[in-house]
């Protein structure tokens, strides 16, 4: 692991993670023009998401993703969009046009074709903000699921480990392309698989290659 962040707690970690997208963000799009930006779930990444609501932003010039998504209906309150909308735009109603969510309700196949279509006309992601699960999971990326050797920009998700176990994930390959990486892990259940990472485990987050790991002293493995 490179690249890893200790802060005290989970509260720490968000504002922390929060003052270091708005930098890159502003970097991109002035270099760019634009800055495109995957979002996770989560709690703690819903608390940076928060604060990052209000930061002066170049809001008009920032498109957002959802990393993964549950096919549920739309407007389902434990889709990750639901979340991310009430939590980034809920001071900036007139930028969630540039929400791009994924349109599970149609089903893993269809909505991962539909959203594939979307990622491929941005030529490329700019910024990944990632979550882990305690097994070492990214996104809807679990250990041994078959979609991590899917290659397309947007993958569908089958025999989840977790309710619901039809999803649709950001593909690993395209994740591992974006301009830059960033995971944020709260949680002495997260210490786990944290170790098994320092160790060289290739969990699912890990193979993503992250260059920058915001985490608390609770997950912290040293």
């Amino acid at each position: 692991m490179r690249g890893i962040r200790v802060y005290n707690n989970a509260e720490q970690v968000a504002q922390a993670a929060a003052d270091y997208l708005v930098q890159q963000i502003e970097s991109c799009v002035a270099e760019k023009g634009h800055c495109h930006v995957v979002l996770p779930g989560g709690t703690t990444p819903a608390r940076c998401l928060e604060i990052l609501a209000e930061k002066p932003l170049p809001w008009d010039r920032v498109h957002w993703y959802p990393g993964d998504e549950r096919c549920y209906p739309a407007g389902h309150a434990e889709r990750n969009d639901t979340m991310i909308k009430a939590k980034l735009f809920s001071r900036h109603q007139a930028a969630a046009k540039n929400l791009h969510v994924i349109p599970a309700e149609l089903g893993p196949e269809e909505g991962a074709k539909k959203f594939s279509a979307i990622l491929d006309a941005t030529g490329g992601l700019d910024i990944v903000v990632l979550g882990m699960g305690e097994d070492g999971h990214t996104a809807s990326l679990f250990p041994g699921n078959i979609a991590l050797q899917d290659q397309h920009s947007a993958v569908p998700v089958y025999h989840a480990p977790k309710a619901p176990d039809e999803r649709i994930s950001i593909g690993l390959s395209y994740l591992k392309n974006a301009g830059e990486c960033i995971v944020i892990a709260t949680g002495e259940g997260k210490r786990g698989a944290l170790e098994k990472i320092k160790e060289g485990a290739s969990l699912p987050v890990a193979l993503v290659e992250p260059g920058v790991w915001f985490v608390d002293k609770s997950a912290d493995p040293e």
